[in-house]
């Protein structure tokens, strides 16, 4: 689990909150008995599993690390013991994931022969190299309704300068409102990423983007990001990146001195050199991936989940094992594929396709199932029938009280109503773990809807279930070791998954999406 700081952008999604209902024909009938096989999952080979994955000698799993090397290297072992094949057509358990720590990029840009050095009158977050003759500018760079700065304008290919704010009229209102209210082109947040994208959809190579009140706050930015080492991982951006570049009052001057007073969008003979090498650092990492092909319906998928990283080693040497975190969701889903296989082995296998995927990076901001879903789905996320994701399930929540035999369910009704129901109908029938919603409200102040690998499917309106057993006082700290977890209800806890998923890949239709995703 983490908490993502999303800068210059905010996040407004709101969610439905969970009733806890029982829909007595959620359950098909089926001739299978699931207990035999959920019987192998036992508390004896989770605690071995455990005792190995999070030990010292795994470092913490830090993302693209050596320990998590040999996190990953242990999974696919085990799915190669068992028999079950990697999920990708080569044979390969291993899905890369293209990962780089951003820093702030070097260099300069000339313009009309004078230079500026990156941080000081010019600033830019991303690479910008190339050499141009001509500058087309287009004033406020605002296209809606019947007003367009870019009539008769061709920005293809070219660099574009683009200025802060939008035309006003003669008494004063705004030419888009008709009022003295802004319109969203001008707010401070939005309008460079509105402006700068609108130019690129267009065909724009670069912007330019005169800003003096943004450039402050941007120049805070790059400075923090120059003077903090340590980068924030993201997935690498394999596009055709297109640079944007902002100018203050002192850069401007050598391009477009009159900027201020001149409204009208037009071409003109510019000299410009932009010599800005991107100094992102380089990670390697990888998703594991393996699958039970479904024997009646093979080309539709249940994912169960988990992440294999952690947060690695603290700067005074200490290991942060992540035995809950999420250890505990990682060798959940090793006995849970054991227990699927030897029922496949009994020609009782599952109609559906089950993957058992490990993600990595979800420390770093769920960037191992971002990549699963947004840029290399391995099997089409439009068959993809729900995601069950296990993040920290073998320890107790001491700010909760009650009963021990609980766990935490978030999302379960979000977008299927029937999996809600299905979910509640299995645990009555074999598990009797009290469910609690807490932190399923959409008033949640944790938002921890948001906050692990579910939510890459959910948004993509892939019906889930979330199971968490909440913080602790070891989260995130050298104290979450094998020793301390409940290995009882960490049994328990993964038959309720194993029951569950059994349910979700055996029924006859697949579960019906009524709510969309938000």
């Amino acid at each position: 689990m983490r908490f993502i700081l999303l800068l210059l952008l905010g996040l407004q999604i709101s969610c439905n909150s969970s009733q806890k209902t029982v829909d007595t024909n959620a359950v098909s009938t089926s001739t299978v008995d699931p207990v035999t096989y959920a019987q192998t999952i036992t508390e004896e080979d989770l605690k071995e599993h455990l005792y190995v994955y999070a030990s010292d000698e795994f470092e913490g799993r830090e993302t693209g690390q050596p320990g998590q090397k040999k996190a990953v290297e242990y999974l696919k072992s085990y799915y190669e013991s068992l028999g079950i094949p990697a999920a990708k057509a080569n044979g390969d358990y291993l899905q890369k994931v293209p990962l780089e720590i951003a820093h702030v990029p070097e260099g300069t840009a000339s313009f009309n022969g004078s230079t500026f050095e990156l941080g000081d009158d010019i600033l830019s977050f991303s690479q910008a190299k190339g050499s141009y003759e001509e500058l087309v500018y287009v004033g406020y760079g605002i296209e809606e309704g019947s007003y367009s700065d870019y009539s008769d304008m061709d920005v293809s290919g070219k660099l574009v300068l683009i200025k802060a704010g939008e035309p006003v009229n003669e008494d004063g209102t705004y030419t888009l409102s008709g009022t003295k209210e802004k319109s969203i082109w001008s707010n401070m947040s939005e309008g460079v990423g509105k402006k700068s994208g609108l130019a690129m959809e267009k065909g724009a190579k670069a912007v330019l983007y005169y800003d003096t009140t943004n450039y402050p706050r941007f120049k805070g930015y790059f400075d923090f990001m120059k003077n903090n080492k340590s980068g924030q991982m993201t997935l690498k951006d394999q596009s055709d990146a297109k640079a944007l570049i902002l100018l203050n009052k002192g850069s401007v001057k050598a391009l477009k001195p009159d900027i201020e007073t001149d409204h009208n969008p037009a071409a003109f003979t510019a000299t410009v050199e932009l010599n800005i090498e991107s100094s992102n650092g380089q990670v390697d990492s990888e998703n594991v991936a393996a699958i039970i092909k479904g024997t009646e319906k093979p080309n539709e998928y249940l994912i169960i989940s988990s992440h294999l990283d952690h947060i690695g080693v603290t700067a005074d040497g200490q290991i942060n094992n992540g035995a809950d975190d999420d250890g505990s969701g990682s060798v959940a889903l090793l006995e849970i594929a054991e227990a699927f296989k030897k029922a496949s082995d009994a020609g009782e296998g599952p109609k559906r396709s089950i993957v058992f995927l490990h993600v990595t990076g979800e420390e770093k901001g769920l960037l191992g199932s971002k990549y699963y879903t947004d840029v290399d789905p391995i099997f089409p996320l439009e068959q993809t029938v729900a995601n069950l994701n296990i993040d920290m399930i073998g320890r107790i929540d001491p700010k909760r009280g009650g009963n021990r035999n609980y766990l935490y369910l978030i999302g379960s009704d979000k977008l299927s109503t029937e999996l809600h129901n299905l979910s509640e109908e299995i645990n009555a029938k074999y598990t009797q773990i009290e469910f609690d919603y807490k932190y399923n409200d959409e008033n949640d102040p944790n938002r921890f809807y948001y906050r692990s690998d579910h939510y890459n499917f959910a948004k993509n309106n892939i019906p889930i279930i979330f199971y968490f057993n909440g913080t602790h006082a070891d989260y995130h700290r050298p104290g979450d070791t094998p020793d301390k977890i409940n290995y009882d209800l960490l049994e328990n806890r993964t038959r309720l998954v194993f029951y569950t998923a059994w349910e979700v890949a055996n029924r006859e239709k697949r579960v019906v999406v009524d709510k969309s995703a938000k």
